[in-house]
């Protein structure tokens, strides 16, 4: 069977604004729903050290920003471990799934950018107030958005992250004339290591979507070589 590890955010990778247990809790429960077994650690640092070792066929990051949040907890020599684990990991061509305020962590990465393909800029980027948002789903991301339609949301909307080249826009929100992408799909490294980051997320609210849920699916089959 198919099996996923999620890293939740807990302890410095936890923050006081995501209710990270419960949202890791329902991505699990959408991959059951998909046939694939799903383990929660909160141990963040150390499972990402192992991760060069131990594969799990999908790795899904639902974690915060210790550097901002939880600076005098950090650890350098656990978090190049973690580094190590994790590039170790893509090396293998394994799939990457980031979700929400993922985009926002792993500072210590120097590779994060380019291996999730957009992360939020301090002083820059920015998220209207929470609330019902409109997404547009690209149906030119084939065959990831094949016979999708459009959903709303209630949610935060990322807006102006600095994004690396080569991105698949998945799906967007609109200010006016100007697109802030909010899903997107990439490879990444030699071994083309399939990854999604999906900036939508913030509470289980966003799980209660459809349409969400069917966007959710459709990339993690991507993800998995199952479209």
């Amino acid at each position: 069977m198919t099996a996923a590890l999620v890293l939740s955010g807990s302890r410095h990778y936890g923050d006081p604004w995501h209710p990270f247990a419960e949202t890791s809790a329902r991505i699990a429960e959408l991959l059951h729903d998909g046939g694939i077994r799903t383990e929660i650690s909160g141990d963040v640092d150390e499972r990402m050290a192992e991760l060069g070792v131990h594969y799990p066929d999908l790795l899904v990051l639902n974690i915060g920003d210790p550097a901002l949040n939880f600076p005098d907890q950090r650890n350098a020599y656990a978090e190049a471990a973690a580094r190590t684990g994790l590039l170790a990991y893509l090396a293998a061509g394994r799939p990457l799934l980031g979700v929400h305020c993922s985009s926002t962590s792993l500072r210590g990465v120097p590779e994060w950018r380019d291996i999730i393909g957009g992360v939020w800029v301090r002083g820059r980027s920015y998220h209207p107030d929470y609330g019902p948002l409109a997404v547009s789903v690209n149906r030119l991301a084939q065959p990831v958005t094949a016979g999708l339609d459009d959903f709303e949301v209630i949610d935060e909307r990322y807006s102006d992250l600095s994004f690396a080249p080569g991105n698949v826009v998945i799906a967007s929100q609109f200010d006016g004339a100007l697109e802030h992408p909010l899903v997107w799909a990439r490879s990444y490294g030699s071994a083309a290591a399939r990854v999604v980051c999906d900036t939508l997320g913030h509470d289980v609210a966003s799980f209660d979507s459809e349409g969400h849920r069917a966007l959710f699916h459709r990339y993690v089959d991507w993800l998995l070589s199952r479209v």
